[in-house]
């Protein structure tokens, strides 16, 4: 799959600048992938489904800060 084909979305802490921020898209395999907006003509970097869990645990805590 292209990353032209993907739902991009801008991240909600990008600043609504449109210059320093990321983009982040859902792959039908479950990962995700981001790419800066900056220049899009470079490779998006891809996570794999376990990076997704990742931050669903952080977002629900399971990884307390010390």
């Amino acid at each position: 799959m292209h990353t032209d084909d993907l739902d991009w979305r801008t991240s909600t802490f990008s600043g609504g600048n449109g210059e320093s921020c990321v983009e982040v898209a859902f792959l039908p395999d479950g990962g995700t992938a981001v790419r800066d907006t900056k220049n899009r003509a470079l490779a998006a970097h891809r996570y794999p489904a376990a990076w997704t869990a990742f931050l669903t645990g952080i977002r629900a805590g399971d990884f307390p800060r010390s």
